[in-house]
């Protein structure tokens, strides 16, 4: 399996007719005697001799039974069950506390929301078959077509959200800050920006799930497995690479640009500016708040940058300089080791943006003693735990991490 576009092309298929025409190619890496009867035409996408795939097939060829495999393995399980925890659990309390306090629903948290969802489905949905993939089933896909497309298109759909929402956060950020005085997005522009971040991310990512598909591969001999992620024809990798450029252009290079950009403005706009006239102490607090919260967006995006820039650095190498990798028994695990890592990027959004920021698990406590007021308490009117509750100051923040 693949995030985004980058399991799309692979240059391994073992043991093939040297007659077959070129039609079809799959992202299939270090699996040995490829057994590709649904694509009776397939074959190497560039010029290799099949020499260079003809390695001996015994069982110290099973990449799954490797010690590299298996360390990797665990390094595999516990991101994903970190992601699936953290994820999962703080992604939840926040949703439900925005859900239940009326006044937490501010522009900032509007935006974070789209990162909250986005995360909170790849954790309950995504992470628990992707579990099954590589550490139960050992990179063999055993649900079918249709989750196989549907999962690839989630991840996918949820990293192009993500990305867009941190970048509608520095742009936000930076108009707040540099032009104090111009007029913020009201609710009505947030929810259409909202709604433009999610249409966009849906349609861009139609390919991971169009192109996904099942494959019955034997890694080694009789020994059967499917492999799931996407499979392009060879005469349209020319569209494929154009896609993935186009995939990186936008959804990488432009957004890191760009907030790099906003922070290194608000950085001068904040350290490197004279306030002028007379600062008093609230004025002065409101400055170290500012620069706090702005320090931890750069941290934010800095490690963004650190967890995806292999995953992409990884993915060029392999389908444009395939060479590197053609000789090399266990770049396919290494490969899944720099996706995982990427995918934990979502666990630094969940602990910076809501339990850090907004202190939602304050509210959450408070939600569940509220549900056990109204439990044992009969007496108690829901109407008025509600008014009592809601009248809660929702922009006390103890750690001075505010991005409103």
């Amino acid at each position: 399996m693949g995030q985004g576009p980058g399991s799309t092309i692979g240059q391994e298929g073992h043991h093939l007719n040297d007659t077959a025409t070129s039609t079809n190619f799959a992202a299939i890496y270090s699996l040995y005697n490829g057994d590709l009867s649904p694509y009776p035409n397939f074959s190497l996408p560039f010029n290799f001799s099949y020499s260079d795939y003809d390695l001996p097939l015994d069982d110290e060829d099973d990449v799954t039974k490797t010690r590299t495999f298996f360390a990797a393995k665990i390094v595999i399980g516990v991101a994903l069950v970190g992601i699936m925890l953290v994820c999962g659990i703080g992604n939840f309390v926040f949703i439900a506390a925005l859900a239940r306090y009326k006044k937490l629903r501010n522009l900032t948290n509007l935006l974070i929301a789209n990162l909250a969802i986005s995360d909170f489905l790849v954790a309950i949905v995504c992470c628990p078959f992707e579990m099954d993939y590589y550490v139960v089933q050992q990179l063999s896909w055993e649900h079918g077509h249709v989750l196989c497309a549907s999962v690839n298109y989630l991840r996918t759909v949820s990293l192009y959200v993500s990305t867009n929402a941190l970048l509608a956060i520095a742009v936000d950020r930076y108009l707040a800050i540099v032009h104090p005085l111009k007029p913020r997005m009201n609710y009505q522009t947030a929810s259409l920006l909202i709604a433009v971040v999610w249409i966009i991310s849906l349609l861009v990512a139609i390919p991971s799930a169009y192109f996904a598909t099942e494959t019955v591969l034997f890694m080694v001999k009789n020994q059967k497995k499917i492999f799931c992620g996407q499979i392009w024809p060879v005469d349209q990798q020319i569209y494929y690479k154009s896609y993935f450029l186009f995939i990186f252009g936008i959804e990488f290079i432009g957004p890191v640009v760009t907030m790099t950009l906003c922070y290194a403005r608000i950085s001068r706009e904040l350290w490197f500016k004279t306030v002028p006239g007379f600062q008093t102490e609230q004025i002065r607090k409101r400055l170290r708040c500012r620069r706090k919260t702005v320090l931890v967006l750069m941290c934010i995006l800095t490690l963004y940058v650190l967890c995806w820039a292999p995953f992409y650095g990884f993915t060029i190498v392999r389908d444009f300089f395939p060479t590197v990798f053609v000789k090399e028994k266990h770049y396919l695990t290494a490969f899944y080791i720099v996706e995982c890592i990427a995918m934990t990027n979502s666990m630094i959004n969940t602990v910076c943006f809501v339990t850090v920021k907004n202190n939602t698990m304050k509210y959450f406590k408070k939600i569940m003693l509220l549900r056990w007021r109204s439990t044992y308490h009969g007496n108690k009117s829901s109407i008025e735990m509600d008014i009592r509750t809601s009248a809660m100051p929702v922009t006390e923040e103890v750690d001075c991490i505010r991005l409103t």
